[in-house]
C-alpha cells in the first residue's frame, strides 16, 4: 500500500524529525473513517457540548461563562475523560463521554444521565471501621486508563494497575485480556488500534492490537485474537543509561489515509518523566523519537490530535507539537483561556475537554492530566502548614537526656532548618512518651526512656520548631506479642507469630541454626490495629504536635519464610493495597492534622507498589506528605552511578522527588528522607562526606522544593551543613545547569502563594454555605447546549 505524503511546499520537515519515517508520514485533515462529516444541521460542532466539561475532586462539571461551575455529576471523585463519536445512520454521528471516577467507569450521552460501565471489571474491598463495627464497602477497583478503537468506536480497551480488560459493545460488558506480569502493579495507560500487517504477495491485513505501558516493565502490545502480550521497549529512552527505558505515559492513536483513500493508524507515545514523544513503528517495532524537550525532568501526558499538532500537558502548561513543522514545541495558542479554566475551580481539576467553539482547532479537545496547570498548587488541605518544612530526625534516646533538648535544637537553628521528627512509637512498638490514655496502655508498653512529653513540646515551641511524631505502625513486636498473638501476622507452616528467617549459620559446635530479622509484624488487615495506632496519633496531636508520620505502613518484606505468612484479618476482597487504603481511609477520618507516610525510595521512584502495598498514586488520596527514603547506599551501587560519579547523590534526589511529585499527581507534598548517614557499600565508601550531603539537599531544592528530612539512626550531624537556599550549586551535575527551569515543578513566585490564600478563602466560604444545584437558576439560561 503506498502511503500519500503530506508534503507542503512551504514546510520543509527537518531531518531529525522524520529522517526515517518520511514514506509514513500521516495526513492528519481527514473525515472520520468510512464516512463523510455529518451534514451541516448534523455537523459535530452541532454535535459539540458548546461549554468546557471538568473532571474535578468532586465530581464532573460544566464550566458556564468561563466562571460558574455547574454540577453534573458529584458522586464521587472524576479523573479523565474521553469523547467518542459514533456512527448512528448515513451521515449521523452522536457523541458519547466515557469518565473514570469514583465508581468506575461512567458513561453518558446528554450529560444528564450518566450510567456505569463496570460489569466484568474487578471489584475491590474496602474496610470500614467506627470503633466498634466492622463493615466493607465494595467499589470498582482504580482504572488507570481508558481508550477506544477510533476505527471500531464500539471496541474498548481499559486497565486497572495490574490487569487488562477489553469490550466490544462500547463498554457494556469488559473481559479480562490479560496483565504485563501477574499481580504487578504499575500499568499507566492502554490503546487499542486497528493495524494493516504486509503479506507476501504485498496486501496488507488488518488486525486489532492493545497496547499497555507499565511503570517497571516497560512497553507491550499483543493482538487481540491471541492476547499476547510482547514487549517493544526498543527506542524508549531512559533517564538511567544503566537501567532501560523509563515510563510510557500515554499512547495516542491517530486516524490517516493511503492514496488509495484507505484508513489506517499510526500510533504516538510519551514518556512520564522524559520529556520525549515518539511514533511507534510497527513494522520495525520500535518507537521513533520524533520531539525531545529541552529539560532533563519534564512531563509529556495527556496527548490528544488537534489538527496537525500534539497537544499535551506538561508542569505549568499546555503546549503543542506541530506534527508537519518539527522544532521545539510551543505553548498552546488559548492556554491563557484553558488556565482560567482551572483557576476557576475550587478543586483539583484532573481533565478537561474544551469544545470545538472554545478550542481554537478544527476539534473540541480532551485534556487528561489537567491538574498539571496548577502544579505549583499541593491540593492538600494543609499545604500550607506542610510545605517547606526541613527536618532533623532526633533520636527519643537521646532527646531524653539532660542536654538532649537544647543539643538538637541547636543543631535545626544552625543548620537553618525549622522542624524535627523524633519516635513516639518505636521499630519495638515501644511508647517514647507517657501517654495518659487507657485504652492505649491497655496495649502499650512504654520505653524507660520515654520523653517529658508537655517539657519536650513546650521547649521546642519557644523556637517555633514545628513537630512531627513518627509512629511505627506494622512493625510490632509488642503489639505482635498481645493476646497470644492475636495481632500477629501468622504462620500457617508452624501455627505460630510469624517472623522472617535469614537462613541457616553454623554454630560453634558445627550445628546448624536458623537465623531470624529482628522484626516482628502484626496485621494491617485488623481494624484493632488501627484504632490503637490512631488513638496513639490523636493524643499526640491533643498534646502538641504538629503532624503525624506513619512508618512501616507496609506489609513484611523480608524473609525465606515469606510465604507461610498469612493474614487472619484479610476479608475477601482485599489485597495490599486495599488493607493500606482501609487504614489510611480510618486515620484520616480521626486526625485533625497533616498525616504523612514513609516509602521505601522505589515506591517513590516508580508507579508500583510491588512488595509493599506502597502504591504512591493510589495512597496519594489519603495523606498529605509522601516521605521516600532516597538513601544512594539502599540503590544498587549502579543506579545513576555514571560520570560524574560524585554527582550521583544530586541526581537521586533531582529525578526522585520530580517523580514521586508527578506520580502522585501534586495531592501531597514530597518531602524525602535526606541520607545523613554513612553505610559501608561501595559508593559510600569512596564518596560519603559533607559534600554528599549536601548534594541531595541541593538536589530536592532543584527538584520540587517544598522540604526534606535529614536521617541519621545515632543522631550524629557531623556531617551536616546549613540549608542551602538560594545558594549557587557548584558541583558538576548536568541537571544543575541554570539554564534549567528550577525549580523542576512548582514556582518559587509569591504571588502565586497570595493566589492560593485567596482560592482557599474561597473554598472555606463554599464549604460554609448550603450546597445548591445551580440547575434553574443558570443552567436554564443555557439549556440549549445542555
Amino acid at each position: 500500500m503506498k502511503i500519500l505524503l503530506f508534503l507542503i511546499a512551504s514546510i520543509i520537515v527537518p531531518n531529525f524529525l522524520f529522517a526515517q519515517e518520511k514514506e509514513i508520514n500521516p495526513l492528519y485533515t481527514l473525515p472520520k473513517i468510512g464516512t463523510e462529516k455529518p451534514s451541516s444541521t448534523n455537523s459535530s460542532q452541532k454535535n459539540d457540548v458548546g461549554k468546557a466539561l471538568v473532571a474535578t475532586e468532586t465530581g464532573i462539571f460544566r464550566m458556564m461563562n468561563g466562571h460558574t461551575m455547574v454540577p453534573l455529576w458529584t458522586e464521587g471523585k472524576a479523573r479523565q475523560i474521553v469523547r467518542v463519536e459514533q456512527v448512528t445512520g448515513q451521515n449521523k454521528f452522536t457523541e458519547g463521554f466515557y469518565f473514570l471516577t469514583t465508581s468506575g467507569i461512567l458513561y453518558t450521552k446528554d450529560l444528564r444521565n450518566f450510567e456505569t460501565r463496570n460489569t466484568g471489571l474487578p471489584v475491590l474491598t474496602i474496610k470500614k471501621y467506627n470503633g466498634k463495627d466492622t463493615t466493607f464497602v465494595k467499589q470498582v477497583a482504580d482504572i488507570k486508563d481508558i481508550s477506544f478503537n477510533p476505527e471500531k468506536t464500539a471496541q474498548m480497551v481499559c486497565a486497572t494497575k495490574d490487569k487488562i480488560f477489553i469490550s466490544e459493545d462500547s463498554g457494556l460488558t469488559w473481559t479480562y485480556f490479560n496483565a504485563p506480569r501477574k499481580g504487578s502493579s504499575g500499568i499507566k495507560a492502554v490503546a487499542i488500534v486497528t493495524l494493516r500487517n504486509k503479506l507476501e504477495d504485498g496486501t496488507y491485513q488488518a488486525n486489532d492490537y492493545v497496547f499497555c505501558s507499565h511503570a517497571t516493565l516497560g512497553f507491550f502490545y499483543a493482538k487481540v485474537s491471541n492476547k499476547k502480550l510482547i514487549n517493544v521497549t526498543a527506542g524508549l529512552a531512559g533517564a538511567d543509561p544503566n537501567v532501560g527505558s523509563d515510563e510510557v505515559s500515554d499512547i495516542l492513536p491517530v486516524l490517516c489515509k493511503s492514496e488509495e483513500g484507505e484508513i489506517y493508524t499510526e500510533v504516538f507515545l510519551s514518556q512520564t518523566f522524559i520529556p520525549r514523544i515518539y511514533r511507534f513503528d510497527f513494522e520495525k517495532k520500535r518507537s521513533i523519537c520524533i520531539y525531545k524537550g529541552t529539560e532533563p525532568a519534564d512531563t509529556i501526558d495527556g496527548l490528544c490530535l488537534a489538527d496537525s499538532s500534539i497537544i499535551y500537558m506538561s508542569p505549568q502548561s499546555i503546549n503543542s507539537f506541530d506534527l508537519t513543522k518539527g522544532g521545539q514545541a510551543e505553548k498552546a495558542p488559548k492556554f491563557a483561556d484553558w488556565k482560567k479554566i482551572a483557576d476557576a475551580s475550587l478543586s483539583q481539576i484532573f481533565a478537561a475537554y474544551i469544545p470545538q467553539s472554545e478550542s481554537g482547532y478544527k476539534t473540541g479537545i480532551t485534556l487528561n492530566e489537567f491538574w498539571m496547570i496548577n502544579s505549583e498548587d499541593v491540593s492538600s488541605h494543609y499545604a500550607e502548614k506542610i510545605v517547606g518544612q526541613k527536618s532533623l530526625y532526633v533520636p527519643a534516646y537521646q532527646a531524653q537526656l539532660p542536654n538532649g533538648i537544647q543539643k538538637f535544637k541547636k543543631i535545626i537553628l544552625d543548620n537553618k532548618l525549622n522542624s524535627l521528627v523524633i519516635d513516639m512509637k518505636d521499630d519495638y512498638g515501644l511508647l517514647r512518651y507517657d501517654s495518659k490514655s487507657e485504652f492505649i496502655l491497655k496495649k502499650a508498653k512504654t520505653s524507660q526512656y520515654a520523653i517529658d512529653l508537655e517539657k519536650f513540646v513546650s521547649e521546642f515551641k519557644k523556637d517555633n520548631i514545628y513537630l512531627i511524631a513518627r509512629i511505627v505502625v506494622f512493625k510490632d513486636r509488642n503489639l505482635s506479642k498481645y493476646a497470644n498473638g492475636k495481632y500477629a501476622v501468622w504462620n500457617k507452616a508452624t501455627d505460630k507469630p510469624w517472623i522472617g528467617t535469614r537462613g541457616y549459620e553454623t554454630d560453634e559446635e558445627g550445628n546448624k541454626v536458623m537465623t531470624y530479622y529482628d522484626e516482628n509484624w502484626v496485621d494491617p488487615y485488623c481494624p484493632e490495629v488501627w484504632e490503637y495506632d490512631v488513638a496513639i496519633a490523636k493524643e499526640l496531636i491533643e498534646r502538641g504536635f504538629d503532624e503525624i508520620q506513619f512508618d512501616y505502613i507496609r506489609f513484611p518484606t523480608d524473609g525465606t519464610n515469606l510465604g507461610s505468612a498469612s493474614y487472619r484479618w484479610h476479608s475477601s476482597g482485599m489485597d495490599k493495597e486495599s488493607a493500606l487504603i482501609s487504614f489510611l481511609s480510618y486515620a484520616r477520618e480521626n486526625i485533625d492534622a497533616p498525616i504523612g507516610i514513609d516509602i521505601y525510595g522505589a515506591n517513590g521512584w516508580y508507579r508500583t507498589g510491588a512488595r509493599t502495598g506502597q502504591d504512591v498514586e493510589t495512597l496519594a488520596e489519603y495523606v498529605d506528605v509522601i516521605c521516600p527514603m532516597f538513601y544512594p547506599s539502599h540503590f544498587e551501587n549502579r543506579f545513576l552511578n555514571y560520570e560524574p560519579l560524585e554527582e550521583r547523590p544530586y541526581r537521586i534526589y533531582f529525578y526522585g522527588t520530580y517523580r514521586n511529585t508527578i506520580i502522585a499527581r501534586n495531592k501531597v507534598v514530597v518531602r524525602p528522607w535526606v541520607q545523613t548517614f554513612f553505610l559501608n557499600v561501595p559508593y559510600d565508601r569512596q564518596f560519603y562526606d559533607t559534600e554528599y550531603v549536601r548534594k541531595e539537599m541541593f538536589g530536592v531544592r532543584d527538584s520540587v522544593d517544598r522540604g526534606y528530612m535529614h536521617w541519621n539512626n545515632g543522631g550524629n550531624y557531623s556531617k551536616l551543613t546549613p540549608d542551602p537556599g538560594e545558594a549557587n550549586y557548584k558541583g558538576r551535575a548536568d541537571e544543575a545547569k541554570s539554564s534549567y527551569r528550577k525549580p523542576a515543578i512548582g514556582l518559587k513566585d509569591k504571588s502565586a502563594k497570595k493566589d492560593k490564600e485567596v482560592k482557599e478563602a474561597a473554598m472555606n466560604d463554599y464549604n460554609r454555605k448550603e450546597k445548591i444545584l445551580l440547575w434553574d437558576s443558570v443552567v436554564n439560561q443555557d439549556k440549549e447546549n445542555l
